[in-house]
């Protein structure tokens, strides 16, 4: 009897380790996508302040978790998706342990929407408003996997936990280069709160916006949520040449580069007869500079003629500056068009930036190039005219029929005179 329990002993020993081959893979392709799945943290604030009822004649509170419920609803399933209260449930005045006030009510993960749910219905308002510090907490919580990361951050009042500056927090985030994004929403027109606010947003590459309503609320919360689902392009390091016989030969794609106060970069495209090149540069000033700055962006040939260019210039108000061009080459006609080669422009880039006093100047400004190269439209050799392109016809137009207006109205003059004289 025990030698013929041996074949079935080893029957269920091969099917258990063909099961846990094709468990494996199995398990290891989840891991892959869940390091690769975006990733957001709902950042809310439940201070005290949170009981004003000022939203649609609710409470500030009431208004957050209605829409928190219906975002929670339409969170795409892809998306790992946490909630992160600031001033959790502390309702003392002790300075030093508001500010410690944060906590993360549901983890980043993929969602329960009943947990999550249940969660939300227990804010409650209590005290501080520890913005500097939640945020640290909450990029702690999307940290690993190659995934977008988003924090979008809901307060209705400026943090109160000074000196710990959210602005600064912010930039040491991004510093970091995990490529996380926050995005900010105020719940009052306040402009102190809405400066801090946007500075945050900023300095990520997120956006600040008021709402003061339950419905814009839930609307660009869930527009936030779903842009975290978009794929996300990420630039190409590439390092510009100080003239164009070096500078590196860059294809349609998104690039990008550091940039001195005052230095140019070369880059090189190629563009075949019927394509059309569509170039964008920005520039950002990451440290303090003197007011009064511009960005030059040209296209020239290998020989150095100019053929098209951009320019934008700024006066402090903004720490990013763009400007952009196009340019269509035309594809000729016949034996001719067969017989043209690809044209290479070159891309040439400066900034009249200047550093305000005892600003390092190394390492340069981020620079970010966009280069697309596409099918042209027809004519283009018309289109590039002097950059008028078919509104010639319209000056043509326009210069005509001043023409004749000019002539009837002189006509008209000289016969009324004519008139009142012989009158």
């Amino acid at each position: 009897m025990i030698r013929k329990q041996w074949p079935a002993m080893g029957l269920g020993a091969l099917l258990a380790v063909l099961a846990a081959g094709l468990a494996f893979p199995a398990g290891a392709a989840a891991d892959e996508t869940t390091a690769d799945a975006p990733k957001v943290n709902l950042v809310i604030d439940v201070s005290g302040s949170m009981r004003e009822r000022d939203i649609d004649g609710q409470s500030r509170m009431a208004a957050a978790k209605q829409a928190f419920n219906e975002v929670l609803d339409a969170t795409p399933e892809e998306v790992r998706l946490g909630i992160r209260t600031l001033g959790a449930d502390y309702p003392g005045d002790d300075r030093r342990t508001g500010c410690r006030d944060t906590a993360q009510l549901y983890p980043v993960g993929p969602l329960d929407r009943t947990e999550a749910k249940t969660a939300v219905a227990t804010l409650t308002p209590t005290g501080w408003t520890p913005i500097g510090p939640a945020l640290l907490k909450a990029a702690d919580d999307l940290d690993g996997g190659t995934g977008s990361k988003r924090i979008v951050l809901i307060s209705d009042g400026e943090d109160t936990c000074a000196p710990l500056d959210p602005c600064e927090v912010a930039r040491e985030i991004a510093a970091k280069g995990i490529g996380l994004t926050i995005d900010t929403l105020g719940l009052v027109p306040n402009t102190k709160m809405r400066r801090q606010l946007s500075c945050i947003a900023e300095a990520t590459g997120g956006t600040y916006t008021s709402v003061e309503h339950t419905d814009e609320l839930t609307e660009k919360v869930n527009q936030l949520v779903e842009r975290a689902a978009d794929p996300v392009v990420t630039p190409v390091a590439v390092e510009g040449a100080e003239r164009c016989a070096d500078a590196p030969p860059l294809e349609s794609g998104l690039y990008t580069d550091r940039e001195e106060f005052g230095q140019e970069r070369w880059y090189r495209v190629d563009v075949a007869p019927g394509q059309e090149l569509r170039a964008s540069v920005s520039v950002a000033a990451d440290r303090a500079v003197n007011p009064d700055y511009g960005v030059l962006l040209r296209a020239v040939t290998v020989h150095g003629r100019e053929i098209v260019r951009g320019e934008a210039a700024g006066n402090g108000r903004t720490d990013v500056i763009s400007t952009g061009l196009r340019y269509p080459k035309s594809d000729g006609d016949g034996e001719e068009a067969a017989g043209t080669a690809a044209e290479t422009v070159c891309l040439w880039v400066t900034n009249s930036f200047s550093a305000a006093s005892g600003v390092k100047t190394s390492p340069g400004m981020p620079l970010e190039l966009t280069v697309d190269v596409v099918d042209g439209p027809s004519q283009a050799a018309d289109v590039a005219s002097l950059g008028l392109g078919r509104g010639w016809w319209l000056l043509g137009v326009l210069v005509v029929t001043g023409f004749l207006a000019g002539m009837v109205w002189g006509w008209l003059s000289r016969w009324r005179v004519a008139v009142w004289r012989t009158n």
